[in-house]
């Protein structure tokens, strides 16, 4: 089909970026990780001792490798990893999702608040520890 020389209306491209890439290009279309994986906005990556060189594995995607590199460093929670790839948060979590079904990363929650220790209970234990 020909549009008889004319410009196409959409550009896959911007002159000046180079080529741009689709989130749902990076993800294969997929919108969230697997229902195994609780992916919140603070939960920490933390890549496994394996992951030593994740540019070697050929499957993974520069994303990918990224995203095993800059947790390599130090713990960075979904948020992190987001605005430091500047990535919408659903494509990292998938990301991520994928490296923990290569166990490449494991992923930690916090502690809930609701699991936490009451404060009063604390100053207690402080309070009987010092009359020890």
């Amino acid at each position: 089909m020909s549009d008889g020389g004319r410009t196409p209306a959409h550009h896959w491209f911007d002159d000046d970026a180079g080529p741009v890439v689709r989130p749902y290009a990076m993800t294969r279309g997929r919108t969230g990780a697997s229902a195994d994986h609780k992916l919140d906005l603070i939960a920490l990556v933390v890549p496994e001792p394996a992951a030593d060189d994740p540019g070697r594995d050929q499957t993974l995607a520069p994303e990918h490798v990224e995203i095993v590199e800059r947790c390599s460093t130090a713990p960075q929670s979904i948020a992190e990893l987001a605005t430091g790839l500047d990535l919408p948060v659903g494509v990292v979590r998938v990301l991520v999702g994928d490296l923990v079904d290569e166990e490449l990363v494991r992923v930690t929650q916090p502690v809930p608040p609701a699991e936490l220790p009451d404060a009063g209970i604390l100053r207690e234990v402080i309070n009987g520890l010092r009359a020890l």
